[in-house]
């Protein structure tokens, strides 16, 4: 059975990003997976990596549980705004507090390599914006899904991560965000 960890970094909780995460998680359910739902903005903890590398800062008590369920699940779904060309600052926290060195990579003694310890892994990222996904690729090279996918999931291991796209969410009709989640459903039965 996959075992599918939803991982929603949108912090409000009447948003499509919601709507999405509750449309692949019934595809993921039917499909008899396991699945776990974490949002992001219900979590109690400090999203500044105050000291950087430099000084460990302990987790606390959701991070750890948050951990333990990214070392659970086979396949990691990411569902998120773009804003400001970006994750919401309380995801980058997420990722900066808990993809730490000895967690989700090691860098090698005097070296600038590193192990990649999230290797076996698989992710989709599933982002919102309000344009259309072709211009945030031309026109501003898609910088959050560059750091989502290869600076952080695939610096890690976390191999294929597939993006899934919908923009421009402001202008939709019912019926184009109807779609949408239809889509999103499919791809939580595809258990992709």
């Amino acid at each position: 059975m996959k075992k599918i960890l939803l991982i929603n970094g949108h912090p409000n909780p009447d948003s499509f990003n919601h709507a999405l995460a509750a449309a692949y998680q019934k595809g993921a359910l039917a499909a008899k997976a396991e699945v776990r739902l974490l949002n992001i903005g219900e979590l109690d903890f400090n999203p500044n990596l105050r000291y950087g590398y430099q000084k460990r800062t302990e987790l606390e008590p959701d991070l750890l549980a948050a951990w333990e369920d990214i070392q659970w699940a086979d396949h990691l779904v990411w569902v998120h705004p773009v804003w400001w060309g970006g994750l919401p600052a309380i995801t980058k926290g997420f990722l900066d507090r808990l993809f730490l060195p000895g967690f989700a990579f090691q860098y090698r003694e005097g070296s600038l390599w590193w192990d990649k310890l999230l290797k076996g892994k698989t992710a989709r990222i599933i982002t919102t914006m309000d344009q259309p996904g072709w211009f945030y690729r031309f026109f501003y090279g898609r910088p959050s899904i560059n750091q989502l996918k290869r600076s952080t999931l695939q610096f890690v291991g976390i191999d294929p991560v597939r993006v899934t796209i919908f923009g421009p969410i402001k202008t939709a009709s019912a019926g184009r965000r109807d779609k949408w989640l239809q889509q999103t459903e499919r791809l939580g039965s595809k258990l992709k």
